[in-house]
């Protein structure tokens, strides 16, 4: 994102103007990664997720000029949550009235009556938007540093290195290995926290 606003909340007044193309990029790029990663936590697969994801966005799109963010109303991504959810369990709606494909019918219809451990969705939405956010904000931010540093920094706080090994791997004392980390996850965290919308 060449551009990121610093306050997010004037990116959703934004979204009311159709024709702002840098508000909705960025917009996109958050948020849609975000309600697609979901569908595909939920067992949705490539095609049907990037369909639904589409389908948020539009209903978004169709609403985003008659609504104004409220904090006091609740957060947008609460908001965001309750149609991505309310989208996929439309999807899986008309898929179970879908007929089955081939295979043992007896043995696909005991499967599809087992019961699944619902798991968390909250936290998996929760998840899925907190590893974006790290995913844009570690590429707006590296460009920031050395490589040296940045590979301090990934290996060990991203891949789990130690620090005697990440600096013997990129010849350098434990100590700058773990400065260089500080100083790259400072910027990080002040990254998100402009990025984050409530």
């Amino acid at each position: 994102m060449a551009d990121m606003l610093l306050t997010r909340a004037s990116l959703l007044a934004r979204l009311g103007d159709p024709e702002d193309r840098l508000a909705w990029q960025q917009f996109v790029e958050l948020y849609g990664s975000l309600v697609y990663g979901f569908a595909r936590q939920r067992g949705l697969q490539d095609a049907d997720a990037a369909d639904l994801t589409q389908e948020v966005l539009l209903a978004i799109a169709q609403t985003a000029g008659r609504w104004h963010y409220d904090p006091q109303r609740g957060s947008f991504r609460a908001w965001l949550y309750g149609i991505t959810r309310h989208k996929i369990a439309q999807f899986l709606t008309s898929r179970h009235s879908q007929p089955l494909g081939s295979g043992d019918s007896t043995t696909q219809q005991r499967l599809a009556e087992e019961p699944e451990p619902e798991p968390d969705q909250e936290a998996i939405w929760e998840r899925e938007y907190q590893q974006q956010l790290f995913r844009l904000a570690a590429a707006q931010i590296q460009k920031h540093f050395s490589p040296t540093t940045w590979k301090a920094f990934w290996r060990t706080a991203v891949e789990g290195a130690s620090g005697a090994a990440a600096a013997a791997e990129l010849g350098l004392s434990v100590g700058a290995v773990y400065v260089a980390r500080s100083r790259v996850l400072a910027r990080l965290t002040e990254e998100i926290q402009q990025m984050q919308i409530a």
